[in-house]
């Protein structure tokens, strides 16, 4: 490694199984106007990340092509608001797997004073996945109920808390009943253990939501649909479940019901930046004051990324897993 070039995580043959990934030496990003160059201490993992591997979600145009989503570590480029040496953790649209990656200076947040780098390098997909499907699509307001499918994962524990800070009641969701016991430690007024229970009949049985944040789809989509109060919002953010459903309209006009759903990585920069500043007035907050913490389950090397890759998606997890440079 020269100072020009850094160690990265690449996709060998361009996809494959978690075994794909391989460090490689590539050249150092060099920042563009309004960019900032951050050294790594952090990367989260997330799905989105193996679909990537896996060759079914490509960077968008510009983004790098090597893996990474979300990053924390030290500004040695400034650029905005930033100085060397301030503490961020930064939304990317790729490269974040990597011992320097560049971002949007306004797409960036500073580390709070009472999180590591590893918590930090475990928030900015979730949070802002969160914040943008559960509060802004979904409208989430306090004394509403939320349901939140996968509660474990690092978005349903992200949810949680989220949900919670803001005066809803959660009604969360996992399979097995550790992972419900695990929802309850997190938060959660509600946990069903889908693998014994009905969530459409605990929702029913507990007045309703209000709210759902699904990542399944598939045979969830009209117990998801049953669940939901008049007025309700059914918002997607994955389809593990199947991708292709049944809607059925009457339902939809009786109940005034909103399906809609989203992905973050596509949109432009300049939404990024209103969505960043929309967190850093709302949830950080929260984060400074404990109320939304980082649960990172488990760290690895950032040479070992193969590892991570396989571990996350084994699913036994409770929050995130983050690679360490």
């Amino acid at each position: 490694m020269t100072d020009q070039t850094m160690t990265a995580i690449s996709v060998r043959d361009g996809k494959g199984p978690a075994e794909a990934l391989e460090p490689v030496q590539i050249p150092r990003p060099v920042p563009g106007d309004g960019e900032i160059l951050i050294a790594v201490k952090a990367a989260g993992v997330n799905r989105p990340d193996i679909f990537q591997r896996l060759g079914f979600y490509p960077p968008p145009p510009g983004a790098p092509s090597t893996l990474g989503l979300e990053v924390a570590g030290e500004v040695v480029h400034a650029a905005g608001r930033w100085k060397v040496g301030d503490r961020v953790c930064a939304l990317l649209g790729g490269g974040g797997y990597a011992e320097f990656a560049a971002c949007d200076a306004r797409h960036a947040l500073p580390v709070p004073g009472n999180l590591s780098f590893i918590e930090a390098g475990g928030l900015p997909e979730t949070v802002f996945t969160v914040y943008a499907n559960v509060f802004e699509h979904g409208a989430l307001k306090a004394g509403e109920t939320i349901m939140i499918h996968g509660a474990t994962s690092g978005i349903g524990v992200a949810a949680i808390q989220m949900a919670k800070a803001a005066g809803a009641r959660v009604i969360a969701t996992g399979r097995g009943a550790d992972k419900a016991n695990q929802a309850l430690e997190l938060g959660a007024d509600i946990a069903v253990d889908t693998s014994s229970e009905d969530f459409e009949a605990v929702a029913r049985a507990n007045g309703g939501v209000d709210v759902v944040l699904d990542m399944v789809a598939g045979p969830y989509f009209p117990k998801n649909l049953e669940a939901l109060n008049t007025g309700g919002r059914l918002v997607h953010i994955a389809s593990l479940g199947g991708g292709t459903v049944e809607l059925p309209i009457m339902k939809l006009m009786i109940k005034r019901l909103i399906v809609t759903g989203s992905t973050l990585r596509p949109r432009p920069a300049d939404e990024k930046a209103r969505l960043t500043a929309e967190i850093e007035r709302v949830v950080w907050p929260w984060v400074a004051a404990g109320k939304v913490r980082a649960i990172i389950d488990r760290t690895f090397p950032l040479v070992d990324a193969a590892a991570a890759h396989a571990f996350l998606e084994g699913g036994s997890h409770v929050g995130k897993v983050v690679l360490t440079v």
